[in-house]
């Protein structure tokens, strides 16, 4: 009765044991098993030669702005739009006395030569708005009787007005014995001196004897007679929205450009009298040989406007 017992016992342990083992099984085959871990690529350190020369590369630090290039004014700021310098409007009923002259501006004057810098020609200025239409320029002379006129009676097309100012070559042809005339290449260095043709105006409504531009004109030397003669006549109310945005480079304070208006309108140029209204319609030099005598002459003229202008105030 006893080994009974003990082999019933015996195989019910069995029985438990292997239940369990077949259990085990199961739940280990339901396991995912996870894929086994990326291994980092082994880094290996560069040769001393090599990390040496990575330290002692300059490392350039990131800027979200460029800097301020210091206190003066910013070169997109000096080429921006300007306005017109000032001027007071003068009705014809306002104005009392007026008297015309004609100025020549010469560019090899130190305080004139701003205007032929290389970035700021006038003459290059003056023709690229022709070409473009911008501007009119004015015959200087009659085409008829050949005389000279700075009324502007008579504009010039694009192509008159480049020849004018280009000049023309005579070339010859070796076989056939013809001259042909050519259009000259354009050379800056030639236009050294501007005519101003002006009104002083007494305004008797705001008591002020002040000039007017009417018209300007760049001059080249004829060599034939020795005479600087205007190329054209160009309307100065006509240029002065193209002026003031052309800036010019100012001596006195960079943090202050001026604009080839300012130049015109607050006299900053200097300059000499060639002509001033006359019953004969003479110039100067028509009256006048001796340079030195001229020149006098001219400052006589400004004299005689100044003291004008200070007699009207004397009672």
């Amino acid at each position: 009765m006893k080994k009974f017992i003990l082999s019933l016992v015996f195989i019910v342990a069995v029985s438990v044991v292997g239940f369990a083992q077949n259990g085990a099984k199961k739940t280990d085959g339901n396991k995912k098993t996870d894929p086994p871990a990326k291994q980092d690529p082994v880094k290996t350190d560069p040769p001393a030669g090599e990390k040496k020369q990575e330290e002692l590369k300059p490392k350039t630090p990131k800027r979200k702005t460029p800097p301020k290039d210091g206190y003066a004014v910013e070169k997109d700021l000096r080429d921006t739009v300007s306005q017109k310098a000032f001027l007071a409007v003068i009705k014809d009923e306002d104005v009392v006395y007026t008297k015309r002259v004609w100025r020549d501006i010469d560019l090899r004057d130190t305080v004139n030569s701003v205007l032929n810098f290389p970035k700021s020609r006038l003459i290059e200025i003056l023709l690229n708005a022709v070409k473009l239409e911008e501007l009119t320029a004015y015959n200087p002379k009659d085409p008829k009787t050949l005389e000279d006129d700075d009324a502007f009676n008579f504009p010039l097309d694009t192509a008159e007005a480049m020849k004018l100012a280009n000049g023309v070559v005579n070339v010859t042809n070796n076989k056939t014995g013809t001259v042909k005339e050519v259009q000259g290449e354009f050379n800056p260095a030639l236009f050294l001196k501007y005519r101003v043709k002006e009104d002083w105006v007494f305004d008797g409504k705001r008591g002020v004897f002040e000039p007017r531009i009417i018209g300007l004109a760049p001059l080249k030397l004829n060599a034939q007679t020795k005479d600087w003669q205007p190329i054209f006549w160009i309307y100065y109310d006509d240029a002065r929205d193209l002026l003031a945005k052309k800036r010019l480079f100012n001596a006195l304070n960079d943090s202050s450009p001026v604009s080839m208006d300012d130049f015109f309108v607050h006299r900053l140029f200097s300059s000499y009298i060639v002509k001033e209204t006359n019953s004969g319609d003479y110039k100067l030099k028509d009256i006048i040989s001796d340079p030195r005598e001229r020149l006098l002459e001219s400052e006589r003229i400004k004299k005689k406007m100044a003291d004008f202008e200070q007699g009207l105030w004397q009672y």
